[in-house]
């Protein structure tokens, strides 16, 4: 027979993986309902003229918002393509140099805070630094740029990839680094070539977070980019972004336009699902070449 010890571990055993089971089926519940409501109410917004027109001015009948499509992705690029290799290397120094250096602590902290600083902190930071005195040595009014809003987006997402970087590497093995060295590699050969691409999965899985992250934000945009109603593809110019086109119509008055922004909303939606789903499907095929290879 059991005793009274063993039968209480396993009712509390039991009750917590109800619990935990109980918790997850709340959280995949509410992001559901907010989906199968952002979908319900932005479907019957959503055709072809919305992807592929751009704002007329007329309130009766705004257009569409391609413009504010083409702004966004080509914003997230841009800022990706700083926040990424800049991320993973900082990520990179954290992880495999932190041992060597008394800094790596201090930078360390200072990623940590950099993650939790409010986006609008970094919108007005960006303003002061990037928007004004590119207006001044310009000698023209104030200069709000695509360039601008995409130095404040990497701002955002470079700490992210960081972190996620160093605690990706420090789950790969040493006997992965000591072997590599005993065969003759530099340090740097091991990293590149062997440490990096064993936490290939995990980092993708970080960047996939931090542009996800950055697509959303509206707050450094404003102090930015701007925006703008025009179809451009020149972000030396004040640029347009999904986040503030539907900033601009969910804050307005007018019916038409607040149905643009829930149509605007469930584009973004679709966008961060395509990115992620990429990206998943990128680390998955590479860890499968790499257990074959």
């Amino acid at each position: 027979m059991r005793s009274i010890a063993e039968i209480r571990r396993r009712s509390i055993s039991t009750m917590m993986f109800v619990l935990c089971a109980a918790g997850a089926a709340l959280i995949v519940s509410l992001l559901l309902l907010v989906s199968g409501y952002l979908v319900w109410i932005g479907i019957s917004s959503l055709s072809w003229e919305f992807l592929t027109a751009v704002p007329t001015g007329d309130v009766s009948n705004p257009g569409g918002m391609r413009h504010a499509i083409d702004g966004t992705i080509i914003l997230v690029a841009l800022a990706s393509a700083v926040g990424v290799p800049v991320g993973v290397l900082a990520g990179v120094y954290l992880s495999e140099y932190s041992s060597e250096h008394v800094a790596t602590g201090t930078l360390r902290f200072v990623a940590d805070v950099l993650t939790g600083v409010p986006s609008i902190v970094v919108g007005i930071l960006g303003y002061e630094l990037v928007v004004v005195p590119v207006s001044r040595m310009t000698q023209s009014a104030v200069s709000f740029s695509g360039y601008a809003g995409a130095a404040a987006l990497a701002f955002i997402m470079i700490p992210i990839v960081a972190r996620t970087t160093e605690e990706m590497l420090r789950l790969v093995p040493r006997t992965y680094r000591e072997g590599s060295l005993a065969l003759g590699a530099t340090r740097a050969q091991t990293i590149f070539r062997v440490v990096l691409p064993g936490a290939f999965g995990g980092i993708a899985t970080g960047v996939m977070l931090a542009m996800g992250r950055i697509a959303g934000e509206t707050a450094p945009l404003l102090f930015t980019a701007l925006g703008s109603r025009l179809l451009t593809h020149n972000p030396a110019e004040p640029f347009p972004s999904l986040t503030l086109q539907i900033y601009t119509y969910a804050t307005g008055p007018y019916p038409e336009q607040k149905r643009l922004a829930w149509a605007g909303l469930l584009v973004l939606l679709a966008l961060l699902f395509v990115v992620n789903l990429s990206i998943r499907i990128v680390a998955s095929r590479h860890a499968r070449t790499r257990v074959g290879a």
